[in-house]
């Protein structure tokens, strides 16, 4: 043996258990809600959907925290939020309202499962996109909506719906624009704000904490309204600011235009 296959350090072949535990239960609620879907259980498949959103930010956060980050949890992490996030979403929207297309003639018969295979795409192409990005991307913005807040925002519709007694069928029209436009936010370069800046290692003020509970309490009181809108508002949030900007961007240009005018 040779001093270079010495000092080649060795592989591990192991993967960290508590971290992968979290993505596959996160995994797990996104299977659920497919079959919830298939089974007409909507609002079970919408809930669903919501708890691997929690599992899902806890996973990274735990492997932070226990230092057990690794290459083969962050892909894993990937693959899960493809089910839980694109491919449960769209699934759901397309029993409980887009299938309800297929007999309104040759061309919106097609319409309905084609913007739930839409919205699965955009999340494929955002999530593979992300982890291109990771090591430069401004970890500050997330360029384009991030998959979980797309997914609460259809499932959140679903959940809503339900909850108000409103059917699949009478809320088709909406149902098809939110599937639609949250697909196409997951793969635009609209930034959005990643709050990934906060600190929840070092002290905070209490005021901070309270916050936090009363956000808890807030949203007890009736979780169907406030997430659906919460995260509806996250969404509508990056056009908003993206407008907003490009007015200052043209509002800068035509005063250094007026004041350094071009001669010809």
């Amino acid at each position: 043996m040779t001093n270079e296959q010495l000092s080649e350090p060795r592989r591990s072949r192991g993967v960290y258990l508590l971290p992968n535990l979290f993505t596959t239960a996160a995994l797990f609620c996104g299977f659920y809600a497919i079959i919830a879907a298939l089974n007409s259980r909507f609002e079970s498949a919408a809930i669903a959907i919501f708890i691997a959103m929690v599992l899902d930010g806890l996973d990274g956060r735990v492997a932070r925290l226990t230092h057990t980050e690794s290459e083969f949890g962050a892909q894993y992490d990937s693959m899960a939020d493809l089910v839980s996030f694109g491919l449960a979403p769209a699934l759901l929207m397309y029993e409980w309202a887009l299938g309800g297309m297929a007999g309104m003639g040759p061309f919106l018969s097609k319409v309905g499962w084609l913007a739930a295979f839409f919205y699965t795409v955009m999340a494929a192409l955002r999530l593979a996109r992300f982890n291109v990005q990771l090591g430069s991307a401004d970890k500050r913005y997330f360029t384009g909506l991030p998959s979980p807040s797309a997914a609460a925002v259809v499932a959140g519709m679903v959940w809503i719906c339900a909850d108000l007694g409103l059917t699949g069928s009478q809320m088709l029209w909406p149902a098809l624009m939110i599937t639609i436009g949250a697909g196409a936010l997951m793969f635009s370069n609209i930034l959005y704000f990643s709050f990934k800046q906060l600190d929840f290692h070092s002290r905070v003020p209490f005021i901070t904490v309270l916050i936090i509970v009363l956000i808890f309490v807030f949203t007890s009181m009736d979780p169907p309204k406030i997430l659906f809108f919460g995260f509806l508002t996250y969404g509508l949030s990056g056009p908003v600011l993206f407008l907003w900007r490009w007015r200052l961007r043209s509002r800068r240009r035509s005063k250094s235009e007026s004041i350094n005018p071009v001669v010809k």
